[in-house]
């Protein structure tokens, strides 16, 4: 009986065991196919999603490898395909993530495809943003199997717990037929204990070094196999997850670095991404701009912090949902409430959508206006300049009904006035000059600097020509008014040339040029005058141009040479010197009077060279006559203000004694008022530092010039020379004997001898011995003549006096 109860408890134990050693083995059987097995296909899908997100990063680098990549990322899709398929069949009817990834699946491969494909800015970010959406719907799936997971264990916990209890009671009836079985079991449950630890470490998302059992040959080790693969997939996946925050950081630092403001539209104009520099630039906080906002309401937050005023709403949004097929890039300029530009750029999106740029232009703007004014104006002035005059006068003349008198106006002595004090001096004369110049015309008259001291007016409906005569006369007063620039009084003057348009006589540029030429007499006319343009000055103007390229030509081929004509001491009754007078005879026309050429030479630049040749040749050939007969030579005011280049007008007076060897005291140079009309400094020191060496200075022309008694005050003359308008008068003019008797009674009172020029009766001659002068000098003694003759003058002079 015992032995039957013995065999009947064993029995019943044992299939007590082998009852609970089967739902084991069921339930770990479904712990590994329908969870582990699971959530390990999900983990396979999270990894080929993130390999999809490699390939379409290194897309644009890929070069060579393109080809392989496209065929890697389509392998990917696929394989996502048939793991999402294996999870339906068993899937729940509640399981919405599963089939939110299934949904998805299809968007994601074609926007993958199309960045794989091009590369624009916005594919990889759309691709981004759907992966993000598909790697969260995966996230949620595992999550839901993991719970399944934990509560499979949990059960199984239960059933071997359970079993346990049958062990012990059947330990209680069968101890010593169970004791092999039972430390069997008690093995089996200890390696499930074991590996059941390491599940819920796996499940808390605890670091696992190793799994038990692995190497065991049944199916607890089976178990520890699969607990093991769970184990490298979740490690898997966390480092996964570390890789994708970190290249989300590095995307929202490169979006927030980037000097454009950047927002980015989904296909139903959602917002999917903006960075900071969008919101400073619209001034619209970030946490406003969450996405999906609708593009409206972003345009109405910029509109409400003051940007777009010029800008229709409605149309830009408009424009943003045009259909796919019509739509293209587009560039366009945003005024912002700041005053400042932004330039929109949109770049469709094959998907839909849009990616916009916003650059800050107002500087480069600015930079362009900037450079298109300096390209149309003078820099010194802030003018129009020649180009911009040309352009205004070629609208105007294409303009029918509309008449035009176009005035080229030259700043008399302006160059003395910059070559004596200093080009900061010149530069402030001209600002001022633009200044009178602008006050004197309309508004809708255009006044331009063409260069150096010249302008232009361009005088609009001069229908009536005392209009034309009214703005010249006003321009040459009052540019003839003194100018103070720093605390100096300069005077100056202006001459100018008007050419008046007619029916016939339309062409822009002929009327500047003919203008020109007016203005080209006005200055032959001595300057400060005003001339209108007549056909008759083509041919002045290129009688002029030849006589210029003559004159280049002369100094070079020696067709210069001097005359010379006495000046004769009342007190000494001989020669006291000779006035040395330069004569061009020109190969063609013979010879050239000086009234002719001399102010062409100054006009030109050529007398600077010319000057210096008539010092050195008037030295040397002094050097042939009596030691006590001087020569008297004519300095231009120009030749005071030659450049250092050249040496100042005291060296080259050195250098031609020095090279001649003629005495300084036998030296006269003669000067005009308009040297001294600036008050230059450097002036009087030359002159002083010629008058040092010995050598006399003459005042020309006196009488004639501006304030002539305040020279004398600033200087001390060696000689007044009276100008021969004067002497001209004598002996009837009762004018010309006071004025003539007035200036010698001067120079008594000083100690300056006195000079009358232009003697050519022997009444004047009494007259002039009567007034007081102490030297003569006219036609009545001798024209000039050329050195060759000058020895038979000091004869026949000798000869009269003795006589």
């Amino acid at each position: 009986m015992v032995i039957t109860l013995s065999l009947i408890a064993m029995t019943v134990v044992c299939g007590g065991a082998v009852w609970h050693a089967y739902s084991v083995k069921l339930v770990g059987a479904s712990l590994f196919d329908d969870g582990l097995a699971s959530v390990r296909r999900i983990d396979t899908v999270d990894v080929a999603l993130e390999q999809q997100r490699r390939l379409v990063a290194e897309a644009p680098l890929g070069g060579p490898r393109r080809a392989a990549m496209n065929a890697e990322f389509t392998r990917l899709a696929l394989q996502i395909e048939r793991d999402i398929a294996a999870e339906l069949p068993g899937a729940p009817a509640d399981a919405w993530a599963l089939r939110e990834i299934a949904s998805r699946l299809p968007r994601l491969v074609s926007l993958g495809e199309a960045a794989m494909r091009r590369h624009d800015a916005g594919r990889p970010v759309a691709f981004s943003t759907e992966a993000d959406q598909v790697a969260a719907a995966v996230q949620n799936w595992r999550s839901r199997r993991m719970a399944e997971v934990q509560g499979a264990i949990a059960g199984l916990r239960a059933t071997t717990n359970a079993m346990l209890l049958w062990i012990v009671l059947g330990t209680a009836l069968a101890l010593a037929f169970a004791i092999i079985g039972v430390s069997a079991t008690i093995g089996v449950l200890r390696r499930l204990s074991a590996i059941t630890a390491v599940m819920e470490d796996l499940a808390r998302d605890d670091a696992v070094l190793s799994v038990p059992s692995l190497d065991d040959a049944d199916e607890v080790g089976d178990m520890a196999r699969a607990v093991a693969i769970f184990r490298d997939t979740a490690a898997e996946a966390r480092r996964r997850g570390a890789s994708l925050s970190a290249a989300n950081t590095m995307l929202d630092a490169a979006l927030n670095n980037m000097g454009q403001g950047l927002i980015m539209l989904d296909a139903g104009l959602h917002l999917m991404v903006s960075n900071r520099q969008f919101q400073t630039s619209h001034g619209v906080p970030g946490e406003l701009l969450a996405p999906g906002i609708q593009f409206g309401e972003i345009l109405a937050l910029s509109r409400a912090a003051g940007n777009l005023p010029d800008q229709d709403l409605s149309t830009l949004e408009r424009d943003a949902r045009a259909p796919f097929a019509i739509r293209r890039q587009t560039v366009e300029q945003l005024m912002m409430g700041s005053g400042r530009m932004l330039s929109l750029r949109r770049v469709p999106m094959e998907g839909g959508g849009w990616v916009c740029t916003y650059e800050d232009v107002t500087e480069q703007n600015r930079s362009v206006a900037r450079i298109a004014h300096m390209s149309s104006h003078d820099v010194l002035t802030n003018l129009p300049n020649r180009a911009a005059l040309q352009a205004a006068m070629r609208a105007v003349c294409a303009t029918p009904g509309v008449s035009l008198a176009v005035h080229c106006v030259n700043l008399d002595r302006f160059k003395t006035v910059n070559d004596t004090n200093g080009y900061a001096i010149g530069d402030a004369l001209l600002c001022e000059v633009a200044t009178r110049l602008r006050q004197s015309v309309r508004d809708h008259d255009l006044v331009a600097r063409l260069g150096a001291d010249e302008f232009a007016i361009i005088q609009r409906n001069v229908d009536d020509p005392a209009a034309v005569t009214a703005l010249t006369d006003r321009l040459i007063t009052i540019i003839a008014r003194p100018f103070l620039i720093n605390n100096r009084n300069v005077v100056i003057g202006a001459s100018i040339g008007t050419a008046v348009s007619s029916p016939d006589q339309r062409d822009h540029e002929r009327l500047l040029r003919n203008a020109d030429l007016a203005l080209d007499r006005a200055k032959q006319d001595g300057g400060g005058v005003w001339r209108v343009f007549v056909p008759e000055m083509d041919e002045a103007a290129h009688s002029r141009r030849t006589l210029e390229a003559d004159l280049r030509q002369a100094l070079l081929h020696d067709e210069f040479e001097l005359f010379y004509q006495p000046l004769i001491s009342l007190a000494e009754h001989r020669v006291k010197s000779f006035e040395a007078l330069i004569r061009w005879r020109h190969p063609i026309s013979g010879l050239v009077p000086p009234d002719r050429f001399i102010p062409l030479a100054e006009e030109v630049g050529l007398i600077v060279p010319i000057g210096e040749w008539v010092l050195r040749t008037a030295c040397a050939e002094a050097m042939r006559w009596p030691t006590n007969v001087a020569v008297a030579v004519n300095l231009s005011p120009i030749q005071f203000m030659q450049s250092t280049a050249t040496g100042g007008i005291a060296d080259q007076v050195e250098a031609a004694l020095r090279d001649s060897g003629l005495s300084p005291t036998r030296l006269e140079l003669e000067i005009t008022e308009s040297l001294l009309l600036q008050e230059n400094e450097s002036t009087l020191a030359a002159l002083h530092r010629l008058r040092a060496l010995g050598i006399r200075i003459s005042l020309d022309d006196f009488g004639t010039g501006y304030s002539s008694l305040r020279y004398l005050n600033s200087f001390p003359f060696d000689k007044l020379k009276i100008d021969k308008s004067f002497v001209r008068g004598l002996p009837d003019g009762a004018d010309s004997s006071a004025i003539v008797r007035a200036i010698a009674g001067l120079g008594r009172s000083l100690g300056i001898s006195t000079t009358a020029e232009g003697v050519e009766t022997v009444e004047q001659l009494h007259q002039l011995v009567a007034d007081g002068c102490t030297e003569v000098q006219g036609y009545f003694f001798s024209p000039p003549r050329p050195a060759s003759e000058v020895p038979r003058l000091l004869e026949d002079s000798a000869r009269r006096w003795a006589a």
